[in-house]
């Protein structure tokens, strides 16, 4: 296996720097858990960044099918897609992106597998795990490492209210 610590963070997200993307996000929830996909090269000092499967829409996609992609590539489950929940939008000194969030809905028995990301070779992969997080779970992360989406949520009823985030003007 390569050594996934060897990869500066500026060179994983060399292929997302300097773009606008938009993003598309699955909630699949589990049993009073979230399925999340933790994330190198955004946090200092290693530190995972738990965020919902998903990915960049393609052109000539619709959202759904990109939805559905990005998830089989990542967690190797077929979802079919439900609600629109949340809209979020991103931005650093790097990156930058508009992140839609979706309900999914997957099989019961479908068992989660860690997937790759086509767009990166297998020694710069940003995935490093899937898990399945408790609200509790959550909370007890530093809130760098949880998506701003799920900061907040005590409870799984949380996430099926509606967000609107818009990064603030700067002056």
């Amino acid at each position: 296996m390569p050594n996934l610590k060897s990869i500066t963070p500026d060179a994983l997200l060399q292929a997302y720097a300097g773009k606008v993307r938009v993003r598309i996000g699955g909630l699949l929830l589990r049993d009073g858990a979230i399925l999340l996909a933790a994330h190198r090269g955004l946090l200092p000092e290693g530190a995972p960044f738990w965020s919902p499967p998903g990915g960049g829409w393609q052109f000539g996609e619709s959202i759904q099918a990109a939805l559905v992609r990005e998830f089989q590539e990542e967690t190797g489950l077929d979802v079919r897609v439900g609600r629109f929940l949340h809209l979020h939008e991103f931005s650093n000194d790097k990156l930058q992106a508009l992140e839609l969030f979706f309900e999914v809905v997957a099989p019961n028995d479908a068992l989660p597998q860690l997937g790759h990301d086509p767009e990166h070779t297998s020694d710069q992969q940003l995935l490093t795990e899937l898990a399945w997080l408790t609200p509790r779970q959550l909370m007890q992360l530093s809130p760098a490492q949880v998506h701003p989406v799920l900061r907040m949520v005590l409870s799984l009823d949380d996430i099926f209210v509606p967000q609107t985030r818009f990064v603030e003007p700067r002056d």
